[in-house]
């Protein structure tokens, strides 16, 4: 590395995020920068250090429930290499050769790479995730970002159904290998759930358009509000098309059953988070046209990012109170012998949306243990509050975790977002073509392949692997395009 030492000169350092009160009154981004020779530092403390886990993304052992390292392979050595010496064209090379959209995931990503970090085994991790982000958008500002469309075509034609994360990098991809591309979003705009379903305040939605008019202007068409198997015949795609690749999401979410479930003010999640940003977008939410939390007491059932994005656009609605209960324990302020690493370290630490509640209450809003047995009617069938009931985690009938009797609270809430989950694709699409489906219910796909039980037809991202982070679809839509094309051509050349 440029530095050997450096990893014992510099401390870990980020930028300070807005203050947390004061960005409750926009939906603007939350993150700052660091300036560039700061940057640098932070590039110069990654090791040489023989063996680079963040950069392979696996799980280990097999049957770990957590990740280690970067789903899509990210080049990470090389380009924090590049930073230090200054060579950010040459880092931005490195960068695009493995991530198509790097804006997204050094906003977004959970950054397990750092969790598999050589120096966070008895150091503070490299910065990687602001380093990637840092590079992206110096490269945008510095006009290095412009269209790259084919050099030739090759008279293939694909649908690419969803614009989420895992069909804009398949489109992006195919397109760039010379076959037309066409895009298909039920949406009134591209971007999936980099659009509709993260906040702005955590991905700049300009951000998410500029990739969109970049891909149009190389060449893919988008056909938006318009949902395939409804709008359009879905076996009309296959019989059009030479190839089709399904990229939809697992949007199927996990309902509460519980007395009350039908009253006024009980909703999903996503669509709490999709009104308020299309609002957001089309009229900076002077049109009404979402579900507000003013003046509500607020409770966001489940954990997870979602949950927090509820957090977050509660708070700057200006809601009364607000609470988020989990039925699982707290996780521990360090890690445990069974998440060792390099897996991801699944530990307590504070979200911006958590972040936010605490400087507005006065504490984390979060309460864990907690089992929701009942939703309580204000006699005009309106939401007034819950009940829970504390849970321990043991084996109960078939069930990991058992409700502890006499232990029922109310909690008064006019709002009450469920974000527990989701239990894999819609089923519009995939029965409409008469697709296989896994013991999950996803479409049946083969990891590595992608090709469905339907010739031509392919599947990935969470519509083939359930509900999971931006990297992996980015992972699985650059991998299906590979296999796309080489079904198309007989051989491929994509990575």
């Amino acid at each position: 590395m440029g530095k050997p030492t450096g990893f014992m000169e510099f401390e870990r350092e980020l930028p300070a995020d807005r203050d947390p009160v004061e960005r409750l009154r926009d939906f603007d981004e939350f993150h700052r920068h660091l300036g560039d020779e700061r940057v640098r530092d932070q590039g110069a403390r990654c090791m040489d250090c023989g063996i680079p886990f963040c950069h392979t993304g696996t799980t280990l052992p097999e049957d770990s429930p957590f990740a280690s390292g970067c789903p899509i392979n990210n080049l990470i050595p090389e380009w924090n290499d590049l930073v230090y010496r200054g060579m950010w064209q040459e880092a931005l090379e490195r960068l695009h050769k493995t991530n198509n959209f790097p804006e997204f995931t050094g906003r977004v990503c959970p950054a397990p790479c750092e969790g598999s970090c050589v120096l966070g085994i008895n150091e503070p991790a490299v910065t990687i995730k602001n380093i990637e982000v840092s590079i992206i958008d110096k490269a945008w500002d510095e006009g290095w970002v412009v269209p790259e469309p084919p050099e030739r075509r090759t008279g293939k034609r694909v649908a690419v159904v969803g614009s989420g994360p895992a069909g804009l990098c398949c489109a992006m991809q195919l397109n760039r290998a010379g076959h037309r591309v066409t895009v298909y979003e039920r949406s009134d705009r591209a971007g999936g759930l980099l659009m509709y379903g993260i906040p702005n305040m955590k991905l700049d939605k300009r951000l998410v358009q500029r990739r969109i008019d970049q891909m149009a202007a190389e060449g893919v068409t988008f056909v938006t509000s318009t949902e395939v198997g409804v709008d359009v015949e879905a076996q009309q795609l296959v019989d059009d098309y030479d190839a089709v690749v399904l990229c939809t999401g697992a949007l199927k979410p996990r309902d509460l059953d519980v007395p009350g479930r039908q009253l006024e003010g009980v909703h999903q999640a996503l669509d709490f988070l999709h009104a308020n940003t299309k609002s957001l977008l089309d009229s900076g939410l002077a049109d009404g046209e979402y579900i507000s939390a003013k003046d509500r007491n607020v409770i966001v059932l489940g954990g997870g990012d979602t949950g927090t994005d509820c957090v977050g656009t509660s708070l700057r609605h200006g809601c009364r109170s607000l609470f988020q209960f989990d039925i699982i324990p707290a996780p521990p302020d360090e890690r445990t012998a069974g998440n060792p690493w390099p897996e991801w370290p699944k530990v307590y630490n504070l979200d911006y949306g958590q972040e936010e509640a605490a400087a507005l209450f006065g504490d984390d809003p979060r309460k864990y243990l907690l089992s929701t047995v009942e939703l309580l009617d204000d006699g005009g069938g309106r939401l007034r509050g819950l009940v829970t009931r504390d849970v321990e985690w043991v084996p109960d009938n078939g069930r990991p975790f058992r409700e502890v009797p006499g232990t029922e609270k109310e909690w008064p809430a006019e709002l009450v977002l469920l974000s527990m989950g989701w239990l894999g694709p819609q089923d519009t699409l995939p029965d409409a073509l008469a697709l296989e489906r896994d013991p999950r219910s996803n479409v049946k796909a083969e990891e590595g392949r992608y090709a469905t039980s339907v010739p031509g037809v392919f599947a990935a991202g969470d519509v083939r692997r359930g509900m999971s982070l931006v990297v992996w679809a980015f992972k699985e839509g650059r991998e299906a395009a590979r296999e796309c094309d080489r079904y198309l051509m007989g051989t491929t050349s994509l990575p």
